[in-house]
């Protein structure tokens, strides 16, 4: 590449000073835990109330158990939130025939449902539904069915996902890239489609957080109120539909030829939080859904500009009160596509976190120094003479040790007190 990170990325010092304050105030709280006077405590975050996290897609997709066993643990490693593969066409490929055993046949990039469940549950991951109508993932066998057909076919999906995993999963993304110029089905095109799909989700999954996503061209407009997505968001609320929280995506999917050229809006932090602010006046939560911040290549000097663009970005993102979650899309470097051959698909971006032979790439090694060193909380205290031990850290989980016994709290907002035994 041409530039180096900073020539790429564009910042300027009220925004850097945003991004180190807006941490401070959103991320962190102060704290009490009431012991016995004199108490010696030490407090040490275990996980953060924010989510950090990625897509699982392949979980037990590699060829031998030595690769399916080192995703397994650099995905723990890092994220406490992963994405979910409820594309239709994966859950049902065959009218009526559902996959969502943990037995199911296989399809590649699709691991089945009750698979990532038994994951999650097994290291206290926060499973994200994605996909749930992503009409572009439709099945061919809904092709050419009246609309009253496919609506009475969704009613039974959403029935289905809901009976089966609406009690594990607290955010449901209901519907995801509605700008496509082609569909699956007439339905797509049908004015009542946001409506009737979000209807139904608040029918089925009335205690979930439901989610609207949309694809990375959010970044390239000029943050008014008349940005796209936004009118689409806007339409929708007018209209009563139940929209909780609000996805955008950050793919950075261009020919490495393009790449300084196309992302100036993109990595101007300036201009980033414009578009923030612009959604953010909806006042719900945001979700930056799926990234892909590619390198194109293992040269060392690719890498680490992955590594110092991310390191950049997951900053601004984690200091903006709206953001909720952030969620990078591939671990992996070429299973995008066809595996090993990395000019096909989204294999050509380099775009992982991890290298093909899942070793770790500058970019991996950055975000576990941000999440589990910098943005962490690890301190001894001593409880004065009221009993009170205080302390200022981020929010989440934490392990409490008094004088040598130990014991778990959460901090989820400020002020809080946990009373806990000396």
């Amino acid at each position: 590449m041409e530039y180096d990170g900073s020539e790429l990325f564009l910042t300027d010092p009220i925004s850097e000073k945003c991004v180190n304050d807006g941490i401070e105030q959103n991320r962190k709280g102060n704290f009490f835990i009431k012991a016995g006077i004199g108490s010696k405590i030490e407090v040490k975050l275990l996980r953060h109330k924010f989510r950090f996290g990625a897509n699982l897609f392949m979980l037990d997709e590699f060829d031998d158990d030595r690769k399916n066993a080192i995703y397994k643990e650099k995905f723990a490693d890092l994220f406490n939130l992963a994405t979910l593969p409820f594309y239709w066409s994966a859950t049902e490929p065959t009218e009526g025939k559902t996959r969502y055993e943990k037995t199911a046949e296989k399809i590649y990039r699709r691991p089945s449902i009750d698979l990532c469940i038994d994951y999650f549950v097994k290291n206290n991951i926060e499973p994200r539904e994605h996909g749930l109508c992503y009409e572009r993932f439709f099945p061919k066998w809904l092709q050419g069915k009246s609309n009253a057909e496919v609506k009475k076919r969704l009613e039974i999906r959403m029935r289905e996902i809901s009976s089966r995993y609406a009690a594990y999963i607290p955010t449901i993304e209901v519907t995801n890239e509605m700008f496509w110029e082609k569909s699956t089905t007439d339905f797509y095109f049908s004015p009542d489609y946001i409506d009737f799909c979000y209807a139904l989700a608040d029918k089925y999954f009335p205690n979930n957080k439901l989610c609207i996503n949309e694809w990375s061209c959010v970044w390239d407009d000029v943050g008014a109120p008349w940005d796209i997505y936004r009118l689409l968001i806007e339409n929708a609320l007018l209209k009563g539909n139940r929209i909780d929280a609000i996805g955008i995506q950050f793919h950075m999917f261009f020919r490495q030829e393009k790449y300084f050229a196309s992302t100036r809006k993109a990595y101007d932090l300036k201009h980033l939080f414009k578009i923030l602010d612009n959604y953010a006046s909806f006042q719900k939560p945001i979700q930056i859904t799926e990234i892909t911040i590619p390198s194109y290549s293992n040269d060392i000097e690719n890498e680490e500009l992955q590594a110092e663009i991310i390191g950049k970005l997951y900053s601004l993102w984690f200091s903006y009160p709206s953001i909720e979650q952030i969620i990078y899309w591939n671990l992996v470097d070429g299973y995008a596509g066809p595996p090993g051959k990395m000019n096909e698909g989204e294999n050509y971006y380099y775009g992982g976190l991890l290298r093909y032979d899942l070793s770790e790439k500058p970019a991996y090694r950055r975000l576990s120094h941000l999440i589990h060193d910098v943005w962490t909380t690890n301190e001894q205290i001593v409880a004065d003479d009221n009993g009170i031990a205080k302390f200022r850290g981020f929010y989440g989980e934490y392990e409490i040790t008094i004088n040598g016994r130990r014991a778990t709290a959460t901090f989820n907002n400020n002020n809080e007190t946990a009373v806990m035994l000396s």
